[in-house]
């Protein structure tokens, strides 16, 4: 089930699923179409992850991808160190996501003519795992997990909506699987059900699982580690959908698209004071100084700017020239930048994205008034 050795050595061990210029296509009575245009994500080990993105984007194809229930029209799938399409038939993946992930489904998919006790145990049977006489002890004590123990002997139409979700999240950890894949798991339910089942994707996280889950609710994606926005079967990038949250997602993916990345290493300099500047940053990684100077040319450091936060809006919005020395700090720093044109445009197009950006600027500004002026003093 292993792809050729060479396909896997470069990557990382501490990724649990790594996504290499995947591309999805469709054809139909009306043609062909492209749902993946080119997908490269990684996802790391003990990673809590969300996926969102308008309906048609691609979440549910790129999950599909993942989890091997649909084939890649091009690209390299690999999970927990397994090419899940590379010379695997059919029944090999099937095997392999027995063993290997738990999926979650929006509408439960549980089996109605058996019980929860029985549907939780259905995994082990098919997947072969544990000994016959110890699965309905180890399905009771899922079951128990998510509050469900005593509804163990009954039939799926007797009991909740949420209550069934709850019953398909142990039937999905039945094998013990270190991957959770969840398609909008919470769709369904009311927030104190979808509270409680992100509760128990938070405690499997922090017994070292890792968790993909498809959702529309802006409140489970603050839960977890990383949200990551897909829009027109692209990805866009995460230090932009975090430094500018209130973008459309097509203003997301056109500043990814027209994004350049440089790295800077310690103490140098991005831009000077009082020089042309005519981009947009955004730190991706490390950290930045704004660093002034008093009337004796000792430097100081006006702010420390860190991960997903921004600069040279300030120059952009109010003339295009620097208002201090800019540089990064005691270790690299990489950042991305957007050409000014492109960002004013936008920001043009954005009312309430320029009005927040606008407001940072302001008082960024003003604070630099302030200590331009006690610089200036005896």
């Amino acid at each position: 089930m292993t792809a050729p050795r060479a396909d896997l050595q470069s990557v990382s061990p501490a990724a649990m699923i790594s996504l290499r210029d995947v591309v999805k296509k469709f054809s139909n009575a009306a043609g062909e179409f492209t749902v993946l245009k080119g997908v490269n994500l990684t996802i790391n080990r003990g990673e809590f992850v969300s996926i969102v993105g308008k309906s048609g984007s691609g979440k549910s194809t790129l999950l599909n991808m993942v989890t091997g229930i649909d084939h890649p029209t091009d690209g390299q799938v690999v999970v927990n160190s397994t090419d899940i399409y590379a010379g695997v038939t059919e029944s090999q993946r099937s095997l392999w996501r027995g063993k290997s992930l738990g999926i979650v489904f929006q509408f439960f998919q549980l089996l109605p003519m058996l019980t929860l006790l029985e549907n939780v145990m259905l995994p082990m049977d098919y997947a072969n795992m544990y000994d016959f006489d110890e699965r309905p002890a180890r399905a009771m004590e899922l079951l128990k997990l998510v509050g469900l123990d005593k509804f163990a002997n009954k039939l799926p139409v007797l009991v909740s909506t949420g209550q069934q979700q709850l019953a398909a999240i142990a039937r999905a950890m039945a094998c013990d699987p270190p991957l959770l894949v969840a398609d909008e798991p919470t769709g369904n339910l009311d927030s104190r059900s979808a509270d409680t089942i992100i509760q128990l994707f938070e405690g499997f996280v922090s017994q070292g699982k890792t968790i993909v889950m498809v959702t529309h609710d802006p409140s489970l994606t603050s839960r977890t580690h990383r949200n990551i926005i897909i829009s027109d079967g692209e990805l866009i990038d995460e230090a932009v959908s975090r430094a500018l949250p209130q973008l459309r997602h097509r203003h997301m993916l056109e500043f990814t698209k027209l994004l350049e990345a440089r790295t800077y290493q310690p103490r140098e300099t991005i831009f000077s004071r009082d020089q042309p500047d005519e981009r947009f940053f955004i730190i991706r990684k490390g950290e930045v100084e704004v660093v002034l100077r008093d009337e004796n040319h000792q430097e100081y450091a006006l702010s420390n700017l860190r991960k997903d936060d921004f600069f040279g809006e300030a120059e952009l919005a109010y003339g295009g020239m620097s208002v201090a020395n800019v540089r990064a700090g005691s270790g690299p720093a990489e950042i991305i930048t957007i050409p000014r044109a492109d960002f004013i445009r936008v920001m043009n197009e954005s009312p309430i994205t320029a009005e927040v950006v606008g407001k940072i600027a302001q008082a960024r500004l003003e604070t630099q008034r302030i200590a331009d002026h006690r610089g200036r003093q005896p």
